[in-house]
């Protein structure tokens, strides 16, 4: 080989070493920094950077975009001396590399161990029930906490979550028997609740039936009462139109005795004053009528007057002479009127007496 060759590939091949120990490419998103003799120079940025060979070295290449780290569920206990076992995400972010390489020697080791502590000093003053229900309050202690102590290391703390916290087994079982007692209360406030507004709208129902009912039944009495009140009204126009006389008046008044006791709700029934007037008045009548049309004879008018001059002195019921077809009808209609006035008068008292008979062992 020719002896010139040599030289130049030696010269080659150290300028092709000394031109890639001088050029460095940093990715995007990286950083690299660069010591000189072992002493901080500088932080390469992202692009083609060239550096002394030999004389400067790459120490450290960090990543600064935003990472994730998910630590070991921890022990904690809480203010009511209970053990929850709590794992948390960490979301943080390099700000600067220099301090990141050189103000710690390892980042997230410091950040686990500083969010242990921090959880602990957070948990120990709540109890199990405001740890399970604070999280968002747990979330912003640790954020404050951690942004604080990692700002010198050049390190963001851009968010912590809790990601689960893990009571014991039989504080587990507690909290599943309340929730379910929880339950079966609402349940059984909802069930009474459904039955309390069922009564109420069944009562509601009844009451407004009952009320309908009254309304109809004061509608149907005030109609009755109006066409009985209407009836009376024309009996009364047809009575004074037709001009009757007492004697008509008086034969209806015993035809309507009767009726004064039929109903079921009386127990106790006052005979009228106008009884045996009424009486008179008819049997009068027919009496008229039959010496009308049978005029006495001399001898029989004295008699007459007698009968008259007793019915004076008398309450009962004037004689009639035999021998006249219509004296003895107007006889019979007298009795007639007179045993079914006898007979309304003698149910209405023995009603009244069952009655009052009924009521005494009440008392």
């Amino acid at each position: 080989m020719d002896p010139v060759v040599i030289p130049i590939l030696v010269a080659a091949l150290v300028v092709v070493f000394l031109v890639a120990a001088t050029v460095r490419i940093v990715p995007q998103a990286r950083r690299y920094n660069i010591e000189r003799f072992g002493r901080y120079r500088r932080t390469l940025q992202p692009g083609l950077n060239f550096v002394l060979p030999v004389a400067d070295r790459v120490n450290t290449k960090l990543d600064v975009r935003e990472q994730v780290y998910s630590s070991d569920p921890k022990p904690v206990i809480t203010e009511d001396n209970l053990v929850v076992n709590i794992d948390t995400v960490l979301y943080y972010q390099i700000t600067d590399p220099r301090a990141a390489a050189y103000e710690v020697a390892d980042y997230l080791q410091a950040i686990d161990q500083l969010t242990v502590t921090t959880l602990r000093n957070v948990i120990g003053s709540m109890d199990l029930e405001g740890t399970l229900t604070s999280r968002e309050e747990i979330n912003a202690r640790l954020r404050a906490v951690l942004d604080d102590a990692t700002g010198k290391w050049g390190i963001r703390v851009n968010r912590v979550e809790i990601k689960a916290i893990d009571p014991p087994n039989t504080i587990k079982e507690a909290m599943e028997k309340q929730m379910r007692a929880e339950r079966d209360k609402r349940a059984a406030i909802l069930h009474a609740e459904g039955e309390r507004q069922a009564k109420i709208l069944t009562a509601e129902g009844t009451k407004q039936k009952d009320i309908l009912e009254a309304q109809g039944t004061q509608q149907a009495m005030i109609l009755r009462a109006d066409g009985e009140s209407k009836a009376v009204e024309l009996v009364f126009q047809a009575v004074h139109r037709n001009n009757a006389d007492a004697k008509v008046l008086a034969y209806k008044y015993l035809e309507t005795l009767p009726h004064l006791a039929q109903s079921d709700n009386n127990t106790f029934w006052v005979i009228p004053g106008e009884l045996t007037e009424a009486i008179r008045t008819v049997t009068t009548a027919f009496g008229d009528q039959s010496a009308a049309v049978n005029p006495p004879v001399a001898g029989q008018q004295d008699s007459a007057a007698d009968v008259a001059d007793s019915d004076k002195d008398n309450v009962g019921v004037p004689e009639i002479e035999p021998n006249s077809t219509l004296a003895l009808d107007a006889v019979a209609a007298a009795d007639e009127a007179a045993k079914q006035a006898a007979a309304a008068v003698s149910d209405a008292k023995a009603e009244a007496e069952a009655a009052g008979e009924t009521r005494l062992p009440g008392r």
